[in-house]
């Protein structure tokens, strides 16, 4: 190896023992150490041990000419690369080599591949200073350290995904991989194989081995959105992880643990599935540990200006201080009036919109979809009460009318403007105008009475 690697390109150093590798190891980067199983000293498995300790990403591969199941099941549990007897031939330890070079080499172009998809959505932090937003950065903040499994609940398109990445950056398993999966696209006849893997030979078109979704996220945070898709087999499963830790492959017979975390994010009503027998209880409560409820967009429309704010600089793949001044007073009053049923997700797709459109210049009404601009006027029903009194009622003013019934919501919602002015179908700007309007009013009206 010592003469015939570096005529393959490879850069080698030779260690009389473990003590010394080791030692090497302390103060250089190496790809790959190939270890002899019996040395003075330590042995290879016990270096395998210091190895993954002082220089975890570092390969390791156990050469020895005492092959042993047991030694073999020891070292790969270690975290070994690959396991070869003696005598061996330079074309495996190449072939070995070069198996190293394609995982560091994938490795890599992951890690570039996220920072690129990083620098495409933006920072994962949620945009929102209204109460309803606070409450759920605060909870958030809580638990994400934990281990604990988290339900996220709302509306397609408020920001499940996003409410479960700020979790996993907020955690201790930032460091291993987060893994989102849609249970809602998962092919029912081989969702089980996705989470799970399975073994050679298990189906019909299983001609390998395959490593489940819960392996690819060992050490890291599984995201199961869309969870009440799963049908009742999986869930069963799914509840078993949860109680024990442990999977099985598809034509396993043996479990095994790893170590993950899930969160889970749906927009069905759970409880109602429970009631219906399409959801196990059981496992609503497993995976329930705690519960976040992301609000629409509807209900939290003073978050509005900064969140399109936002999402446009993340179309625009510029700073926010740069395109803040983009979007116009009249724009801005035209997202407020808008009801927005596809949440944020939408209001995401309206401002790329927008700003193509735009083409760099002030973003106006007329750069907004039409159907924004020409949404239907909502039409409130008075019921007309009967009355005994035989004298006519003087018949009330279109200004009358809305008056007692904004002050109706408001006393409703125990003067929570924000709430009011969502069941009334305003932006909070316009019932405050209004109340102030009235207020002004009955202030001049009490001077004249004065006077």
């Amino acid at each position: 190896m010592r003469s015939e690697l570096p005529r393959l390109g490879h850069q080698v150093v030779v260690c009389p023992d473990g003590k010394s590798a080791i030692q090497t190891l302390e103060t250089s980067v190496f790809d790959a150490a190939i270890l002899d199983l019996r040395m003075p000293g330590f042995n290879g498995i016990e270096v395998l041990e210091k190895i993954k300790h002082v220089s975890p990403d570092t390969e390791v591969i156990i050469m020895t000419g005492h092959a042993s199941v047991e030694t073999a099941i020891d070292a790969v549990r270690l975290g070994a690369f690959d396991y070869i007897t003696k005598p061996t031939k330079m074309a495996q330890i190449e072939a070995i080599l070069r198996k190293v070079a394609e995982k560091r080499e994938l490795k890599h172009q992951n890690l570039a591949l996220q920072s690129r998809v990083q620098a495409a959505e933006g920072p994962t932090a949620m945009v929102g200073k209204s109460t309803v937003m606070s409450s759920v950065q605060r909870l958030i903040s809580t638990i994400a350290p934990t281990d604990s499994t988290v339900m996220i609940l709302g509306e397609t398109g408020t920001g499940k995904e996003l409410a479960a990445r700020n979790i996993f950056e907020r955690s201790k398993r930032t460091d291993h991989p987060f893994v989102p999966v849609n249970c809602g696209a998962l092919s029912e006849h081989l969702v089980e194989s996705e989470l799970f893997g399975h073994r050679k030979g298990a189906f019909t078109s299983a001609d390998r081995d395959h490593k489940g979704l819960f392996e690819v996220a060992n050490g890291g945070t599984l995201f199961l959105d869309e969870v009440g898709e799963l049908n009742k087999n999986i869930q069963v499963k799914l509840l078993r992880f949860l109680e024990s830790g442990e999977i099985r492959r598809v034509g396993d017979t043996e479990p095994f643990r790893v170590n993950v975390r899930v969160i889970c994010a749906t927009n069905r009503d759970l409880r109602e599935m429970i009631k219906a027998d399409e959801f196990r209880e059981d496992l609503y409560f497993r995976v329930n540990t705690f519960e976040i409820r992301l609000p629409p967009l509807r209900e939290r429309r003073q978050d509005l200006p900064d969140l399109a704010r936002h999402l446009l600089s993340r179309a625009a793949r510029r700073p926010i201080e740069q395109v803040a001044t983009l979007l116009t007073p009249e724009a801005i009053d035209a997202l407020l009036e808008y009801a927005w049923p596809g949440n944020v997700r939408e209001l995401a797709n309206v401002m790329e919109r927008a700003y193509i459109l735009a083409g760099g210049a002030p973003i106006a009404p007329e750069h907004l979809p039409y159907h924004m601009l020409h949404q239907e006027p909502v039409t409130i029903a008075f019921p007309v009460t009967p009355t005994a009194s035989p004298q006519p009622v003087q018949p009330k003013t279109l200004k009358e009318v809305e008056k007692e019934h904004i002050l109706r919501v408001l006393e409703k919602h125990q003067g929570n403007k924000v709430a009011a002015a969502a069941e009334l179908g305003i932006v909070l700007k316009t019932l405050y105008n209004k109340l102030n309007q009235w207020q002004e009013e009955e202030q001049q009206q009490q001077q004249r009475h004065a006077g």
